[in-house]
């Protein structure tokens, strides 16, 4: 495995993990596993309406898969050093310039295709309700992300309540940093028999309105656009909006760029004047009576639809599914992945102010927070 060149064991790590093996933990209503493979959530149970145990995120049955998926969806794990896209694939720190892998077209998608969700993260610690992942990331192994950078994740459990809690330095050299856990939710587990879409789930993101307006390869033009209520990106202004709310629209092929082939979304929305400790992000279904509430210190979210899933390379779990109905596979638009983060691209847009919080140097340490609480809808 490529990962096994970059990943090294740092001095406070306890074990070494064991391949193909998830390791669990539980807490009063909630059960999660993982794998160090990208620190990969891969199952996470939660009480439906009827308190039964319900799988909510994606995944697969067969831990040894995800190193050898060839799609690599980033099911759930943490990509980095820095998440998400970098608009022509480079960026500058004082008067240097720096390239990254071309990825994803012309631009750099989670820093190249030996990014973090690519590696063996080593276990530091596991209890029955917490695991703590770490990482050292050597200077260059993604192409253009100069100086090593230490980082770890705990994820934690208790009272329905997924906690995840990050932190890295870089020692040596300012760097680009910014950290996501990217997590695919179906809250009915592929189980409603209407529909597998997810345009039945709600989404309400009271704190906001605004979003990063986006070319047709989903990097930012550096236009922020506030939605207005009943539009197609308007989460904002009430509770109980649907996904597929705009479904039926002429923008909704397109909303989220690749020339008219991308349906449903794959943006940025800010989270604006948020009261600390706020829930910034609730998404429901009926069917299941999953509510889950996300709270987070990050200044927005990525929120996509999963348009590009074939139904046919991605397996659905054993714990997930209608077997009967012959329904296996991750299809199109039946899944969102929703990733707490900084400004996309903000390294490349100091007009709004984020790119020098975006590059983490000598003596300074990155965190990120989030958690999602999980009840009934």
């Amino acid at each position: 495995m490529k990962a096994s060149i970059v990943s090294c064991l740092l001095a406070s790590v306890t074990s070494v993990a064991a391949a193909g093996k998830k390791y669990t933990i539980e807490g009063n209503g909630i059960k999660a596993q993982f794998i160090p493979y990208g620190a990969t959530l891969t199952n996470l149970f939660v009480k439906d309406k009827n308190g039964k145990d319900v799988d909510v995120v994606l995944g697969y049955d067969d831990a040894d898969y995800y190193p050898v998926d060839p799609s690599h969806p980033v099911y759930n794990a943490i990509p980095g050093r820095y998440v998400n896209r970098i608009g022509n694939a480079k960026y500058t720190i004082g008067p240097k310039t720096f390239y990254t892998q071309k990825n994803d077209g012309n631009n750099t998608l989670h820093s190249g295709t030996n990014n973090w969700s690519f590696r063996n993260w080593n276990i530091k610690e596991h209890t029955r309700d917490s695991i703590t992942f770490a990482i050292l990331d050597a200077s260059n192994s993604s192409l253009g992300m100069i100086g090593d950078v230490k980082a770890e994740v705990k994820y934690s459990v208790r009272d329905s309540t997924w906690k995840i809690e990050m932190s890295a330095k870089s020692p040596e050299a300012k760097t680009p940093l910014m950290l996501t856990q990217h997590t695919y939710f179906n809250l009915d587990a592929y189980r409603n028999p209407v529909t597998d879409k997810i345009w039945n789930h709600t989404l309400y993101m009271p704190y906001s309105s605004r979003y990063l307006v986006a070319g047709d390869d989903a990097v930012p033009t550096g236009e922020i656009a506030t939605a207005k209520p009943g539009s197609i990106n308007d989460f904002a202004s009430k509770r109980g909006i649907q996904i597929g709310h705009a479904s039926g629209s002429p923008e909704f092929p397109g909303n989220c760029g690749a020339g008219g082939q991308c349906e449903g979304y794959n943006g940025y929305w800010l989270i604006d004047k948020a009261p600390k400790d706020a829930v910034v992000v609730t998404l429901a279904s009926q069917f299941s009576g999953i509510k889950a509430e996300l709270k987070t210190d990050q200044l927005g979210v990525q929120a996509y639809s999963c348009n590009w899933f074939s139904g046919t390379d991605n397996k659905l779990k054993s714990t997930q599914g209608i077997p009967a109905a012959g329904r296996a596979n991750v299809t199109r638009s039946s899944c969102i992945a929703i990733e707490p983060h900084d400004y996309v691209d903000g390294i490349n847009h100091p007009e709004w102010g984020r790119k020098e919080a975006q590059l983490t140097g000598p003596g300074e340490k990155y965190t990120w927070n989030a958690s999602w609480k999980f009840s009934r809808a």
